[in-house]
């Protein structure tokens, strides 16, 4: 018994410096602090200016390729999407889209995953911030020389 209390103790010893070490490649460097663009500041007490404002009407940006998400060129804030109320459907559902003047919803956010049609939108593409995001007036944080393909600028 004697024996089998020593060789554990040994393994013991043995193997806490190899537990306490640090994983191959990494470093004993502290991490680097994460900090917000806007400072030390909460969100909650930055001044209305200094937050980028969502512009109503907002021209439609280009995308990079025809499989990105538009844009929402309109303020959404107060928009309600619930299991019951989808608000971008007052405007962009299929029915409404000639009274509002909006751009109507893809045919793809109608189907299943295995290719049904249903006659209203999707679970799966029902909450539409999901993909799609509010264009913003906000600078650029980084200097950007992205232009669009041509072939996806608007017909004119």
């Amino acid at each position: 018994m004697k024996a089998i209390v020593a060789i554990l103790g040994s393994v013991l010893v043995l193997a806490l410096p190899v537990a306490a070490a640090p994983p191959s490649g990494s470093s004993d460097a502290a991490p680097v602090p994460v900090r917000s663009l806007r400072g030390d500041t909460p969100i909650d007490q930055t001044p209305e200016s200094e937050i980028a404002k969502l512009d109503r009407d907002l021209p439609v940006l280009l995308r990079s390729s025809n499989v990105e998400p538009p844009l929402i060129p309109h303020t959404i804030r107060g928009y309600q999407v619930t299991k019951n109320v989808n608000k971008c459907m007052d405007c962009h559902a299929a029915e409404k889209v000639r009274e509002s003047g909006a751009t109507k919803v893809s045919d793809t956010h109608y189907g299943t995953r295995d290719g049904r049609v249903l006659p209203n939108i999707s679970p799966r593409r029902y909450v539409c911030t999901t993909c799609h995001i509010p264009q913003t007036d906000a600078p650029p944080l980084v200097v950007n020389t992205f232009r669009p393909a041509p072939e996806l600028a608007p017909k004119k």
